[in-house]
C-alpha cells in the first residue's frame, strides 16, 4: 500500500486522539440523520393526509410495517460491512477496505433487486394478510409496488452509509440525506400538489429520492479524495461471506423485533381508539430520542472496529465506557427537557387531555426504560465492532422479543390496561441488560482479542 493511501486512510481513523471529541463529532451526525429520516417520512404521510385525503394516509400508513421489516432488515445486515471496513481502516488495510467496500455495494444490489422482485409478486398477498380494507386495498398495493421496485436504490444508499460509517465519515451520508430529503419533500408537492398524484406521487418521490442519494455517495466513493479506490476492489467470496456472517443475525434481530412490535401494537389497539392515539404521538416523540442514544451505540460498533484493527484493545474499553457516560449526559438531557415539555409537545399531535394524559405515561414507562437500554445498546455494539455479533442479538431476542411476547400473551390478558402493556418495555430491557453484562464477563472479547494479537 502506497504512503498516500495510507495518509487517505489514517485521516479518517479513529484510533488516535480525542476520543470524547471524536465520538461526540462522530455521533451527532448519526443522530441526526435519523431524526431526519423520521421528518422526511412524516412528510409522506402528512402531504397525501393534506391533499388526498385520510384513505391515502391510511393506505401509506398500512405498509408502514412491512416496509420496515424488509428495510431493517438490510440495515442489520449492512453492519457486517460497517464492522468489516471499520477492521480493515484499523489495519490500515486499504485493499481490503476496498473489496469489503465493492462487496457490499453488490450485496445492497443483489439483495435490493431479489426483494424487488419477490415483492412484486408476493405484494398483494401481503396486503390482503394485513386485513386492509377493500376501499382503500388499491392505494395500498400501488404504494407497495412502487416501493418494492425501488428497493435496489434503498438498500444501496444503506450499505453506503455503512461503507462511509466505517470509514469514519458520518458527515457524507447526512449531508447526501439531507440533500435527497429536500428533493422528497419537494417532490411530494410537485406529484401530488401540481401533478394530482395519489399515493403513487409519495411513493415515486421516495424512490427518486432515495436514487439521488445512493447516486452521489457513489459518486463520492468514486471520487480522487475518496480514502478507499473503488475501482480498484474485487467482489471478494471471503469478504462478502464475511459480511454476511456478522450481519445477517444483527438483521435477523431487527426483523423480530418488527413482528414482536406488532404484536405490541395490536395488544394497544384491542384498548381503544384514545389510548391507540395516545400510544402514536408518544411515539413519534420518543423515537427522536431513540435516535440520539442509538447513535452512541453505533459509534462505539466503528471506534471498537477501528482500534481492534489497530491492536488497540485498551482504547476499546475506554469506548465502551466513554460511550456510555456521553450518552448517558446527552440522552438524558433531552429526555429531562422532553418530560418538562411532554404535555405540549404531546398537544402538537392531539389536544384531547386524556389522550395526552395516557402519552405521557407511555413517556414515562419508555424514558424509564432507557436507563436500561443504553448500557445495552452500547455493550452489544461494543461486541459488534470484535465481529461478535451472534451472541448480542441471540440475546437480544430472547431478552426483548421473547419477554414481551410472554408479557403480552400471558400477563396482560390477566391485567387489560395500558400501564401492564408499557411495562414490558423496562422489565424486558432489564432481563437483556443483564443477558448482555453475562455475555461481557464470558466472552470477553477484549482478552481474546489481546491473546490473538501475542499469540
Amino acid at each position: 500500500m502506497s504512503e498516500e493511501s495510507s495518509n487517505k486512510l489514517n485521516t479518517r481513523n479513529l484510533t488516535t486522539g480525542s476520543m470524547v471529541g471524536k465520538i461526540i463529532t462522530f455521533a451527532i451526525p448519526l443522530a441526526v440523520i435519523g431524526i431526519l429520516q423520521q421528518l422526511f417520512n412524516a412528510a409522506d404521510v402528512a402531504v397525501v393526509g393534506q391533499y388526498v385525503g385520510k384513505d391515502a394516509m391510511a393506505a401509506v400508513g398500512a405498509n408502514s410495517s412491512i416496509i420496515n421489516l424488509v428495510v431493517n432488515l438490510f440495515v442489520g445486515i449492512s453492519i457486517g460491512s460497517n464492522v468489516v471496513i471499520a477492521n480493515s481502516v484499523g489495519k490500515k488495510d486499504r485493499q481490503r477496505a476496498q473489496d469489503a467496500a465493492k462487496s457490499s455495494i453488490v450485496i445492497a444490489l443483489i439483495g435490493g433487486v431479489a426483494v424487488a422482485v419477490i415483492g412484486e409478486l408476493l405484494a398483494a398477498s401481503i396486503v390482503r394478510s394485513m386485513n386492509v380494507p377493500d376501499s382503500i386495498f388499491p392505494m395500498a398495493l400501488l404504494y407497495l409496488r412502487i416501493y418494492f421496485a425501488g428497493m435496489p436504490v434503498i438498500l444501496l444508499y444503506n450499505f453506503e452509509a455503512a461503507i462511509f460509517r466505517g470509514l469514519s465519515d458520518s458527515r457524507t451520508p447526512l449531508i447526501v440525506l439531507t440533500l435527497s430529503g429536500i428533493l422528497n419533500v419537494c417532490l411530494n408537492f410537485l406529484f401530488v400538489y401540481y401533478a394530482h398524484m395519489g399515493v403513487e406521487g409519495v411513493a415515486i418521490a421516495t424512490v427518486v429520492s432515495n436514487l439521488t442519494s445512493s447516486v452521489l455517495l457513489l459518486l463520492k466513493l468514486l471520487g480522487h479524495d475518496s480514502p478507499i479506490d473503488l475501482r480498484a476492489g474485487v467482489v471478494s467470496t471471503k469478504v462478502v461471506n464475511k459480511i454476511l456472517i456478522l450481519g445477517i443475525p444483527a438483521g435477523v434481530q431487527s426483523g423480530i423485533f418488527s413482528v414482536a412490535n406488532v404484536i405490541i401494537q395490536t395488544a394497544i389497539n384491542g384498548l381503544g381508539p384514545d389510548v391507540m392515539a395516545a400510544s402514536s404521538a408518544a411515539y413519534n416523540i420518543e423515537i427522536f430520542v431513540y435516535y440520539i442514544l442509538n447513535s452512541f451505540a453505533q459509534t462505539c460498533t466503528t471506534f471498537v472496529g477501528q482500534n481492534y484493527g489497530a491492536g488497540k484493545i485498551d482504547r476499546c474499553r475506554r469506548a465502551l465506557i466513554t460511550c456510555i457516560i456521553i450518552n448517558y449526559v446527552v440522552t438524558g438531557t433531552v429526555v429531562a427537557l422532553v418530560l418538562i415539555f411532554g404535555n405540549q409537545l404531546l398537544g402538537i399531535f392531539n389536544k384531547d387531555a386524556e389522550v395526552i394524559a395516557i402519552g405521557y405515561i407511555r413517556l414515562i414507562y419508555i424514558f424509564m426504560s432507557y436507563i436500561f437500554t443504553l448500557p445495552e445498546a452500547v455493550i452489544a455494539s461494543y461486541l459488534n465492532g470484535y465481529g461478535k455479533t451472534l451472541p448480542p442479538a441471540a440475546l437480544s431476542v430472547i431478552g426483548i422479543c421473547a419477554t414481551r411476547l410472554v408479557w403480552i400473551f400471558y400477563v396482560f390478558p390477566r391485567h387489560r390496561s395500558f400501564d401492564v402493556i408499557m411495562m414490558a418495555y423496562p422489565i424486558s430491557m432489564v432481563v437483556t441488560l443483564a443477558l448482555m453484562i453475562g455475555a461481557l464477563i464470558v466472552i470477553r472479547p477484549g482478552i481474546q482479542a489481546q491473546k490473538r494479537l501475542s499469540s
